[in-house]
């Protein structure tokens, strides 16, 4: 008794599937559907992410099929009365989403729900920017690509996403010194890697900003020393001889202010005339018997 009634339940739930398939736009993808003895209806059920539902539908009483609001690129592969798979010609973004088959059979109801997932190629771009530093795009593709480099890198890839669902994903390599860059971008993708290798020079703006960098540097630090030399030769006890007549101070200046190398590089070079300096300021400088301080 028992087993006749699991029986019964089984005939009338059927069997129930679920699979994840992908295809790579513009190929063609097939899904299948299991004809049963004794079929009298197939049933096609599309409902894609974008846009309205379609159906295909096959009565095996009456030997018709119907379409409703499908696409000619979709449609039966065969004979739907002998296989009733469904073919999807040329397959875009479009055609993303759930496609669920339907059987009705005299042992049952049967359906088959398939989740398509449409993969699109990256398009590979490699060049170098305007500081010579070589940049690898993977252009529109869906899932988002991996970038990587043949070379060690810190780079940090951005992603710019697309109203159609593709991923732009940019990674800059930076180079470090002058040298010729010559590096290998690789890109990892579902449907297949790329690779593409470029030679980079830092580029002459880049390179004259360095060198007037390293010039400004160099002057700035003979300055300095300058700076500090002099302070030296006016703190000495033997340069202040000059300056008793005017009771220990440096001609034209007054006390008061804190004496640095670079106040006094202001006062001898008359940039700036409000710089103050008294012989006392030097006390620091020199030891209790008038000499310099080792």
């Amino acid at each position: 008794m028992h087993a006749i009634v699991l029986l019964s339940i089984t005939a009338v739930s059927g069997v129930t599937g679920n699979s994840r398939v992908s295809a790579t736009v513009g190929n063609s993808s097939v899904l299948i559907c299991s004809l049963k003895s004794n079929t009298t209806l197939v049933k096609w059920k599309i409902s894609p992410k974008t846009g309205g539902s379609c159906t295909l539908g096959y009565r095996a009483d009456q030997n018709k099929t119907d379409r409703t609001n499908c696409s000619d690129s979709v449609n039966w592969k065969f004979r739907p009365d002998r296989d009733p798979a469904l073919e999807i010609q040329q397959v875009g973004i479009v055609h993303e989403g759930n496609y669920t088959c339907e059987v009705v059979a005299t042992e049952g109801n049967f359906h088959k729900t398939y989740h398509l997932t449409v993969l699109v190629p990256p398009r590979l771009i490699l060049h170098c920017d305007d500081h010579g530093n070589p940049v690898c795009e993977a252009e529109a593709g869906k899932p988002p690509a991996q970038i990587s480099w043949d070379l060690e890198s810190n780079s940090t890839p951005r992603e710019e996403v697309h109203d159609d669902g593709t991923v732009t994903v940019v990674s800059t390599f930076t180079a470090h010194g002058t040298n010729v860059t010559n590096t290998i971008c690789i890109v990892s993708h579902p449907t297949g890697n790329q690779s593409k290798s470029i030679a980079c020079r830092p580029s002459k703006n880049s390179a004259w900003v360095l060198h007037c960098v390293i010039s400004l540097a160099s002057v700035l630090s003979l300055l300095f020393l300058l700076a500090v030399f002099h302070l030296y030769t006016f703190c000495d006890s033997s340069s202040w001889q000059q300056f008793d007549n005017n009771n220990g101070d440096a001609p034209g200046l007054a006390g008061g202010q804190d004496i640095t190398a670079i106040s006094l590089l202001l006062y001898w070079t008359g940039w700036d005339s409000t710089v103050n300096l008294h012989r006392t300021d030097c006390d620091p400088w020199m030891n209790p018997h008038g000499s310099r301080t080792p």
